[in-house]
């Protein structure tokens, strides 16, 4: 099984779509198998969950996601978990033991909506 993370220098990226790079770590056997970090091809209305179930994702784990990301990733059947936080190998380990908890998401319901890509920086709660 895969999973994204949207990374930003090693730690989670708070919004999913405008993080610079996603983790793809491959898990088996509840161990890690192998780890790799790819640019963001760009934020786009329903691009990036075709994007990443074509790398076979299962599970996007992010500190934010709106709602409407969250139907297009369903879709693609792939698992958003949100609100999450820390070190990208943290999480993984986390993830893998069954102990990342979800939360609330890190941004502000609507925060892309409407901006394009002309949006470099995400409104999130402090």
């Amino acid at each position: 099984m895969k999973i994204a993370i949207s990374t930003d220098t090693g730690f989670v990226s708070a919004h999913f779509g405008r993080c610079p790079t996603f983790t793809i770590a491959e898990i088996g056997e509840e161990k890690i198998l192998k780890v790799e970090e790819i640019n963001n091809p760009g934020h786009q209305p329903a691009f990036l969950p075709n994007f990443l179930a074509e790398y076979g994702v299962k599970y996007i784990i992010c500190g934010g996601m709106g709602n409407r990301a969250q139907m297009l990733f369903a879709e693609e059947n792939i698992t958003p978990v949100i609100g999450v936080t820390g070190k990208i190998e943290e999480v993984i380990e986390k993830f893998v033991k069954g102990q990342l908890k979800e939360g609330e998401s890190l941004c502000k319901p609507g925060a892309g909506k409407g901006y394009g890509l002309e949006k470099e920086e995400c409104d999130h709660l402090n």
